[in-house]
C-alpha cells in the first residue's frame, strides 16, 4: 500500500504547481516536500514527475498516481460522510437547482457552514431535466425543480411558489405589448424557454398566450445568471426571470417588471430519488430551505 502521507503531499504539490507553496500549505520545509516525493517514486518504481530548475512536469505514470490519490481522498471522504450518515451538521451534501435557487440558497448554505465547518455543500445548477438526471445517477442528493417529477421513479413535496417576472427596460411604456417586446427582441438563457412559454401561457395576456420564443427576435444569450438583466437595463431587450434575480442586478434602478393580468407562479417541488434515505445532513438543509419566505409565493 503506497504511504497516505506522501500521496497527500504528492496530490498537494500537482494541484499547486510549487514545492514552495506546497511546503507552506502542508506546514513542511521543501526539503520535506521533496524527500515525501522522492520515497512515493521509490515506492512506486518510477519517476513521477520530470524537475526542471524552477519548475517540473508530470510523467505518464505520475498521471495515473494522481488520479489514484485523487480516488483515494474520495473513498476516504465518502466513507467518513458514510460514518456521519446520522449526523445532523457534519458531512458533504449535494444540492441540484436551477442558477436562481443557487443565488437564492448559496448566502444561507454559507452562513450554516459558518456555524457548523464540517457540514460542506454541493450545489449543482442545471435546468430541471438535468437536475432529474443528477438525482437518478446518485450525483445529487436532492434538487428543486419546477416541473412535476414522475412518481415513478422520484419522490417529491410541494415546498413554495417562486414568481415569474417579464423584465423590460425602464424607459418602456407600462401598458404591455408585443410589438415592444418584438422591437427589443429576447435576452435568451438556459432556462429561457421554460420560463417564456411557461409565463406566456398563465399570464392572462391573449396576445402573448398566441406567441411562441421562436416569434421574438434574439438579441443575445448569457448563461451566467448575474449578468443576464445587465443588457436588458441598458435597453437592449427584454427577458423572464424569476423575481428573486432581480437584486442581482446592479443597475436594478433601469429594470422596470411589467405588471399581467395575473401573477405567475411555478410550484417549486423539492425531489429526491424513490426509496433513497436521505442522511440526516440533507434533512438539516431541508429544514433550512423550507424556512425561507421568499419561496412562499405570497
Amino acid at each position: 500500500m503506497l504511504n497516505p502521507v506522501w500521496l497527500k503531499t504528492y496530490k498537494t504539490l500537482i494541484d499547486i504547481g510549487s514545492f514552495t507553496k506546497t511546503a507552506e500549505k502542508l506546514f513542511m520545509t521543501q526539503p520535506g516536500v521533496s524527500q515525501h516525493i522522492q520515497k512515493l517514486e521509490e515506492m512506486c518504481g518510477y519517476a513521477l514527475i520530470k524537475r526542471k530548475k524552477r519548475s517540473f512536469e508530470i510523467t505518464e505514470q505520475g498521471k495515473l498516481v494522481y488520479q489514484y490519490a485523487i480516488e483515494t481522498d474520495q473513498n476516504e471522504r465518502n466513507l467518513l460522510n458514510k460514518l456521519s450518515f446520522d449526523e445532523p451538521y457534519s458531512g458533504e451534501y449535494s444540492i441540484a437547482c436551477s442558477g436562481a435557487f443557487a443565488l437564492l440558497l448559496f448566502p444561507h448554505l454559507v452562513e450554516l457552514q459558518k456555524r457548523h465547518p464540517l457540514l460542506t455543500p454541493s450545489v449543482e445548477v442545471a435546468p430541471n431535466n438535468k437536475i432529474f438526471e443528477f438525482i437518478a445517477t446518485g450525483n445529487a442528493d436532492f434538487g428543486l425543480v419546477t416541473q412535476q417529477p414522475n412518481s415513478v421513479y422520484f419522490e417529491y413535496e410541494t415546498i413554495g411558489q417562486e414568481q415569474l417576472c417579464l423584465f423590460v427596460p425602464a424607459f418602456t411604456s407600462e401598458k404591455v405589448s408585443v410589438e415592444v417586446l418584438m422591437d427589443l427582441g429576447f435576452v435568451a438563457h438556459p432556462d429561457a424557454a421554460h420560463y417564456l412559454k411557461y409565463f406566456m401561457a398563465e399570464c392572462g395576456n391573449e396576445k402573448l398566450l398566441k406567441m411562441s420564443l421562436e416569434d421574438f427576435p434574439k438579441s443575445g444569450y448569457i448563461n451566467q445568471l448575474t449578468q443576464i438583466l445587465t443588457p436588458v437595463a441598458n435597453g437592449l431587450g427584454f427577458t423572464v426571470l424569476p423575481k428573486t434575480v432581480q437584486n442581482s442586478c446592479l443597475d436594478v434602478d433601469k429594470l422596470k417588471i411589467w405588471e399581467m393580468n395575473k401573477p405567475v407562479y411555478e410550484t417549486v417541488y423539492l425531489v429526491k430519488k424513490k426509496d433513497y434515505e436521505l442522511p440526516e445532513r440533507c434533512n438539516t438543509i431541508i429544514e433550512l430551505i423550507k424556512s425561507l419566505k421568499c419561496l412562499k409565493g405570497s
